[in-house]
């Protein structure tokens, strides 16, 4: 498992309702994928399974981490 980080506007944290709606959105773009918003690393955080293991992403906003969960998955 790897971490990659994109540390871009951390200092903004989202209100409750839109971690949630950004969460629903991504995990129901990308199915068993786990994604959720770290309240103490400010950060949004994606657990992608490939055919070789997982990988962990992380990045400043949820655009930013759909854009990584992309690449993982084409990646491999």
């Amino acid at each position: 498992m790897t971490a990659e980080r994109d540390t871009a506007g951390l200092d903004e944290e989202p209100t409750a309702a839109a971690t949630a709606a950004a969460v629903r959105g991504l995990q129901d773009q990308f199915p068993g994928v786990r994604v959720w918003y770290g309240k103490a690393t400010r950060s949004w955080w994606a657990l992608v399974p490939l055919g070789g293991g997982s990988r962990l992403l992380e990045a400043a906003a949820p655009q930013t981490l759909r854009d990584a969960i992309l690449n993982a998955r084409a990646l491999g």
